[in-house]
Order: C-alpha cells, then sequence, then structure tokens
C-alpha cells in the first residue's frame, strides 16, 4: 500500500467507490445502489485506520446486506409510494354494470367501467350474469375483465 499525502491508495479507492454509488444512485434513483455506499464509508474508516483489507471487505459486504435487508423495505414505502395504477390496472378492484349478458359457455358479455365497455366474463365459469347487473373486476385476462356480481345482485344463474 502507498500513501497519497495524507491518504492511503486503499482509502482514497473506498471513498472512490462511494462517489460512484452515490452518484450511480442518482442516474437510477431505483434505492439500489445506496446501500454499497454505505458499507464502503464503513471500509473507508477502516482504511483509515489502518485495519486489515480483509477486515474492510467483510465489513462493507456485511454492512451493505444489512442495510439493505433492514432499512431497503422502510426506504421504498417513503420514497417509491405505491405507483398510480394506469391502464388495465387500474380497473382491477373497481365496479362496473353489466352492459351485454355475461355468458361464458356462450363466450360473451360486456361491462362498463369508467365509462369504458370492456368484455367480460364471470368468475365462477358456469354462472350467468344479467345486463344491469353490479359487478367487480377481479382479474384481468389478455382484453377480458373477469368479474362476479356484487353481493345482493340478481343474476342469472348456472348453465
Amino acid at each position: 500500500m502507498f500513501y497519497i499525502g495524507p491518504i492511503s491508495s486503499l482509502t482514497l479507492f473506498w471513498l472512490i467507490l462511494i462517489i460512484a454509488f452515490i452518484v450511480a444512485e442518482l442516474m437510477t434513483a431505483g434505492l439500489a445502489t445506496i446501500w454499497f455506499a454505505g458499507g464502503a464509508v464503513v471500509a473507508a474508516i477502516l482504511s483509515a485506520m489502518e485495519a486489515p483489507v480483509y477486515m474492510q471487505i467483510i465489513l462493507f459486504i456485511v454492512v451493505s446486506a444489512v442495510l439493505m435487508a433492514a432499512i431497503r423495505p422502510i426506504a421504498v414505502k417513503y420514497f417509491n409510494p405505491e405507483r398510480t395504477k394506469t391502464n388495465v390496472d387500474a380497473v382491477i378492484g373497481k365496479q362496473g354494470v353489466v352492459t351485454a349478458r355475461i355468458d361464458n359457455a356462450a363466450q360473451e358479455g360486456s361491462v362498463k367501467v369508467d365509462g369504458m365497455t370492456w368484455s367480460a366474463r364471470s368468475l365462477i365459469h358456469q354462472q350467468v350474469i344479467e345486463e344491469g347487473a353490479l359487478v367487480s373486476v377481479r382479474k384481468v385476462e389478455g382484453v377480458k375483465l373477469i368479474v362476479e356480481p356484487e353481493a345482493g345482485q340478481q343474476q342469472g344463474g348456472t348453465v
């Protein structure tokens, strides 16, 4: 190891890594590399205290892993709040009105959700849902909404 002024080359290496991880985090903003910057800070401190290289590397790995495991879930909750659902994801869980009788056996049916009409099928395969019934969207398969009647709604029964 050689010295560059008052800083050893290994300490300088850790300082460069800290900067690289921070820059990478700022460029991605995905909370992916900041944990390694924390590990590099600990390693840089150990290097400045002239700790053995193996100890610096081990603590770099351990501190990075602990920061990622312990703090990342909390950070994601506050810095990346649930993304706004768009397109098809936005209709899951919403209520709609059957605009054409839903009959899975006949492969027919449609539902109006948020002003848009979608092809629809019943969650329960043999269940027929009559026009005008209120339904909840449970999932999306391809371009079809999979729905089930709202509690207390009249449906046609089974086929």
